[in-house]
């Protein structure tokens, strides 16, 4: 493998350390299951030319190619909404457009952290289409990404989330995207994914075991470390998955390692909404499992949610190296939000700071502010809100958009899996 960076992983249970041969999701030397994380030679972080974007941070990104337009997340001190909570210290990294403030994700997502590092882990000569499974800013993300780059790239989400498939402009052929049909969920989605993995054609991008996808979200907090100097002493976050707590959790350990921006173990607060929120409720059982008693019923939970990206039923939790082991490391805790919560943070965070936020944010939000009502956060402490989208709403205004339609429509449950593979290889024939 050609990497750009050097780099090697390491088993979050066992902590030996190993080669990547390229794309590794796993330890191969055991068989527990644990996420694997990057470690760079580079200990203390050295930030490039502004001029690359998202990949200033390139010293820190398993990659070994750079790619064109992507952008990275800017934090700035919070004043209008800060002096409304009463915190001194409150910092917002914010992902999405807002041209102001030097943001220029065009999806409007913090998701393009993700999809600029794991494709500038693709090896240009791999002609295996890589295959993503999302709930919604994940899928539009990868699709931006990846036709701008001329990437071939496989998009599996649900037929109901098909209204985050919108664009500045229409899509490269490169890009097929496939749904299991309405009623299904993002764990429908990723069994489909994974169903088509099964052909040779077709590269399991891998989901939070991807290293380059987890720190490419860190990059958030690198972003807020950077700009206040030190390392936060709380982060807020809405989580679906959990794999963006997990990496900023992993990105605070490079930042220790470091030397230069303190010692202090990040409070992470992930945030889910009500009412699907699996993990909030494993956490309070001080449990490592998540468990439904019926899957269906889980599904219908997933589906009552306003904030559809956030409705993972197979979440990274329990694993070793997951939001568990994170949250106990750094002493966290995890809050849940409302729908009609959701409304009001928004759009009192619109009011304060002067930009649209996706519903998502507001989970971060309103979290944020139960914090400060119940005093897990203190008004002196440095606070970073991480604001995962946002900008959708003037990004729409100001620019025509291009919704995409599904090249395939296909139930994963009700089709043999021969069936389901042939179909799918036949989109890129």
């Amino acid at each position: 493998m050609k990497n750009q960076t050097d780099y090697r992983l390491q088993n979050a249970a066992t902590s030996e350390i190993f080669e990547d041969k390229y794309w590794m999701l796993n330890d191969p030397g055991h068989e527990k299951p644990a996420l694997v994380r990057a470690v760079y030679a580079k200990r203390q972080l050295e930030l490039k030319d502004e001029s690359l974007g998202f990949y200033k941070f390139s010293n820190w990104l398993p990659i070994c190619r750079i790619l064109e337009n992507s952008s990275a997340p800017v934090t700035y001190k919070s004043e209008k909404y800060a002096g409304k909570l009463g915190l001194e210290n409150l910092y917002i990294t914010f992902s999405g457009y807002w041209p102001e403030k030097g943001a220029h994700m065009t999806s409007c997502s913090f998701k393009e952290t993700e999809a600029y590092s794991v494709c500038g882990r693709l090896e240009p000569d791999d002609k295996r289409v890589l295959t993503v499974a999302s709930a919604g800013n994940t899928a539009r993300a990868f699709a931006k990404v990846c036709s701008d780059n001329k990437i071939p790239v496989l998009i599996s989400i649900p037929a109901d989330n098909m209204d985050s498939m919108w664009f500045e402009k229409p899509l490269d052929k490169c890009v097929k995207i496939i749904n299991p049909p309405s009623g299904s969920d993002y764990f429908d989605a990723i069994h489909l994914a994974s169903t088509v993995c099964k052909s040779g054609m077709f590269l399991e991008e891998g989901g939070a075991k991807n290293v380059a996808r987890r720190d490419g979200m860190g990059t958030t907090v690198l972003s807020a470390a950077l700009e206040t100097g030190r390392i936060p002493d709380a982060y807020f976050q809405a989580v679906g998955s959990g794999t963006g707590t997990i990496a900023a959790w992993e990105a605070n350990m490079r930042l220790l390692e470091d030397g230069r921006f303190g010692k202090t173990v990040m409070r992470l607060y992930p945030a889910q909404n009500y009412p699907f929120i699996p993990m909030y409720e494993a956490w309070k059982k001080n449990s490592r499992d998540i468990a439904f008693d019926d899957e269906n019923e889980a599904r219908k939970l997933a589906l009552q949610i306003d904030a559809k990206v956030l409705s993972n039923r197979k979440p990274p939790y329990g694993i070793a190296g997951g939001l568990f082991d994170a949250l106990n490391a750094t002493k966290g805790d995890m809050y849940y939000v409302t729908n009609e919560e959701i409304e009001e943070a928004c759009a009192t965070f619109e009011e304060y700071e002067g930009i649209d936020v996706t519903k998502a944010s507001g989970v971060a939000i309103k979290a944020l502010e139960k914090a400060v009502a119940d005093g897990n956060v203190k008004k002196d402490e440095f606070i970073m809100l991480n604001i995962t989208g946002g900008g959708e709403k003037r990004f729409k205004k100001e620019n025509k958009v291009y919704y995409a339609k599904a090249d395939l429509v296909i139930d994963p449950h009700n089709n043999d899996e021969d069936f389901i593979i042939k179909s799918v290889e036949d989109l890129f024939k």
